[in-house]
């Protein structure tokens, strides 16, 4: 065998190693989510048998049992999962077409948006169910366009958008924090409880809304993944493939933004589960592959097992955004550092 045919076949050996790779990967995050489903279905105040669970599950009524599971512990897994990818998947288009890992909309000013619309509802209007959700959604769409006309100078530079994004969400913060301090005491359990970002008390009605929009924005993203791709190359090599740039960048940007807006509308701004999902698929992923599945993946099982760990493996019991915001503040440091360290190195 002459050395052209030895090379075509380690190639083709190495290929064949990475896509077996990831596949185990694959199957070891969706291994993960059916335990912790299962975990979450089986542990709380009173623990509940497996063989109950199946049983339930598969059309049987168990007294007490039934409700326990159907009612109460199963919407909360499949809020989890559902807003998780929401998060994950948002997060994972901001950072990839502005090739930065701090482009996450919980750190541009997104959420925020969300949150001091939902805020403000609650406080200032006594809104409360779907009217929070509708106006948290209207005005994370806003806040994302905001931000954007903003940044537009000739096109749209991600360094830019991220310090005009982080401005902005510094400014929410403080609208936030007044809101708050006007807040009469029966509302302000609501308000700082929705902030926090929880799948306390998820209903399935409260999942339904999270499912269309991944079934509709998320649709639309993965069918556009090879643009998503070819646009993570540079816009020179984009347009050279024939990537209607302006275009492709309004749809992904918009649909990541409904994504995140109605994710947050239902469970609240659930701290740096989009800013991490992203790092860690790409990871998985590995290079030249779409981390977009995986980024969904990630963050379904960041949402799903922080609140396990929130409500069953801590001292107290502690909301999501608690777990994954202690997650997520470590690494938010580091990438600063990193960030830094290479200014002063180039």
């Amino acid at each position: 065998m002459d050395e052209h045919a030895k090379t075509v076949t380690w190639i083709a050996t190495l290929r064949r190693a990475r896509h077996q790779t990831r596949l185990r990967l694959g199957l070891v995050m969706v291994g993960l989510l059916l335990i912790g489903t299962g975990l979450t279905l089986i542990t709380g105040p009173t623990m509940t048998a497996p063989m109950d669970v199946l049983r339930v599950l598969t059309g049987h009524d168990l007294p007490g049992t039934s409700f326990v599971v159907l009612e109460l512990r199963l919407p909360r897994a499949i809020l989890s999962i559902l807003t998780g990818m929401s998060f994950g998947l948002g997060g994972v288009i901001f950072q990839t077409l502005l090739k930065n890992p701090l482009a996450s909309p919980d750190i541009i000013g997104i959420s925020a948006g969300a949150s001091a619309a939902a805020v403000f509802a609650i406080v200032m209007l006594g809104w409360s169910g779907a009217a929070v959700s509708v106006t948290a959604v209207i005005a994370g769409l806003a806040v994302a366009l905001l931000i954007y006309l903003l940044a537009w100078r000739d096109g749209v530079s991600g360094a830019r958008l991220i310090l005009i994004g982080i401005g902005i969400s510094a400014m929410l913060d403080s609208m936030i924090a007044y809101v708050l301090s006007r807040a009469p005491a029966w509302t302000l359990q609501d308000a700082m409880r929705w902030l926090t970002g929880s799948v306390n008390g998820a209903t399935l009605d409260q999942a339904v809304p999270v499912l269309l929009s991944l079934l509709v924005f998320g649709g639309i993203l993965l069918a556009r993944r090879g643009n998503i791709e070819a646009m993570r190359l540079g816009d020179d090599t984009a347009a050279a493939l024939g990537v209607p740039l302006m275009r492709e960048k309004v749809v992904a940007v918009m649909s990541a933004v409904g994504l995140i807006a109605v994710a947050t509308a239902v469970a609240g701004p659930i701290a740096f589960v989009a800013f991490l999902s992203g790092p860690m698929a790409k990871r998985i992923a590995g290079p030249g592959r779409s981390p977009l599945i995986a980024a969904a993946l990630v963050g379904a099982l960041l949402v799903l097992l922080g609140d396990y760990a929130g409500q069953h493996l801590l001292i107290g019991r502690y909301p999501v955004g608690i777990v994954t915001g202690a997650l997520g503040a470590p690494y938010l440091i580091f990438l600063i550092i990193r960030s830094n360290r290479n200014e002063r190195e180039t």
